[in-house]
């Protein structure tokens, strides 16, 4: 099976580990000795209840999240959180934003359509090719939270530490794209949200962790399918959760937890994405690189050729080489090599021996 799997550098959903997927290719149509499948389980079922709350406590354990906060297996991606983030926790007043690249510029987006915002800090005039410089001096004293996007996967552009929140302002941080990829301190989070279909599992469930004190901002004339504090209260089973979406989590935090855990797998991403810049950087500017180096993400390196018609030569030759999902965002195009939780360690020094080749036949 292994032979016949490809090099996938797709951005999400993304490549999945293959032990994952072999267990759940024998679990598939009995689990446990139940007689059946997890699609098949009614979610009140105690099968499907051990199989929530043994995810939950795996996804705790592995990002050491504290018993003050409450862990929510949603739908909706990360998209519907670009709503609900504000609707909640922004009854009145404002809420300040800082724009990196394409997804926080949705994220305020969104925001700014329910009531009031204030961008404090943006690196839009260098194209988001690095984390601006954020002033505490800019930020609302009486914001209702500050908002990020802890790693850009169309800019290539990741946050390194967290920036300085004044006045006790919440955090908020989208971490769709590199949750659970490196370790992180999540007290230092309000809330913390995450599409799975990049790290944590198959795209159709959506992580939050949220402070339970901010719970209470929720207010009772919200939809209830978009209050967290209602949601909370059902423990993530308001309605008929993604089931079996939540199964495959479990899978992939047992993988990473039996591999070593986040600081194992930090280093490994680090050594990844570290392969690729090194190939960009010794090229001496056949390839170049979007990000700035300081701010350059392990998860989504994204770099140009000199034109376009060489990218596309790059792209339709790599094709063939068994490489899929490298061709760039329409919206900056170029090429981006997404190096996730999944990936083996022997695609990526594959990719980096293609890239020479390429560059010392098309040079």
């Amino acid at each position: 099976m292994q032979e016949r799997r490809i090099h996938n550098f797709n951005a999400g959903p993304a490549t999945m580990p293959l032990p994952v997927l072999e267990r759940a290719r024998e679990e598939m149509v009995n689990y446990k000795s139940s007689g059946m499948s997890v699609m098949e389980m009614s979610h009140r079922s105690p099968q499907f209840e051990k199989i929530l709350h043994d995810t939950e406590e795996k996804f705790r354990k592995l990002l050491g999240i504290p018993a003050d906060y409450t862990v929510l297996f949603l739908q909706g991606g990360a998209s519907l959180q670009f709503a609900m983030i504000p609707m909640n926790l922004r009854p009145e007043g404002s809420a300040d934003y800082i724009l990196t690249g394409y997804w926080s510029n949705k994220a305020h987006k969104e925001a700014k359509l329910l009531g009031s915002t204030q961008v404090i800090a943006t690196s839009e005039e260098s194209g988001f090719d690095r984390i601006p410089l954020v002033s505490s001096e800019n930020q609302n004293p009486d914001a209702a939270f500050l908002h990020i996007t802890s790693n850009e996967t169309i800019q290539g552009i990741k946050w390194t530490t967290e920036p300085p929140c004044t006045n006790g302002i919440p955090l908020v941080s989208d971490m769709s794209s590199n949750i659970a990829s490196r370790p992180i301190d999540v007290n230092k989070y309000g809330l913390i949200y995450a599409g799975a279909q990049k790290n944590l599992g198959p795209a159709g469930v959506t992580a939050v962790i949220v402070r339970n004190d901010l719970l209470d901002r929720s207010l009772d004339n919200l939809p209830s399918m978009l209050n967290y504090k209602k949601l909370a209260k059902e423990g993530s089973m308001y309605n008929t959760p993604p089931t079996y979406g939540i199964y495959m989590i479990g899978l992939v935090l047992d993988w990473l937890i039996e591999n070593g855990g986040l600081d194992k797998i930090g280093a490994l991403n680090k050594e990844k994405s570290g392969l690729v810049y090194q190939a960009i950087d010794v090229s001496n500017g056949f390839y170049k690189g979007h990000a700035q180096p300081q701010d350059r993400s392990h998860m989504n390196v994204v770099f140009t050729l000199k034109n376009d018609a060489l990218t596309q030569q790059f792209i339709e030759a790599s094709q063939k080489e068994r490489f899929v999902g490298l061709k760039g965002h329409k919206s900056i195009g170029g090429v981006r090599a997404s190096l996730y939780n999944a990936l083996p360690i022997e695609a990526v020094q594959s990719l980096v021996e293609f890239m020479k080749e390429f560059q010392r036949t098309n040079g």
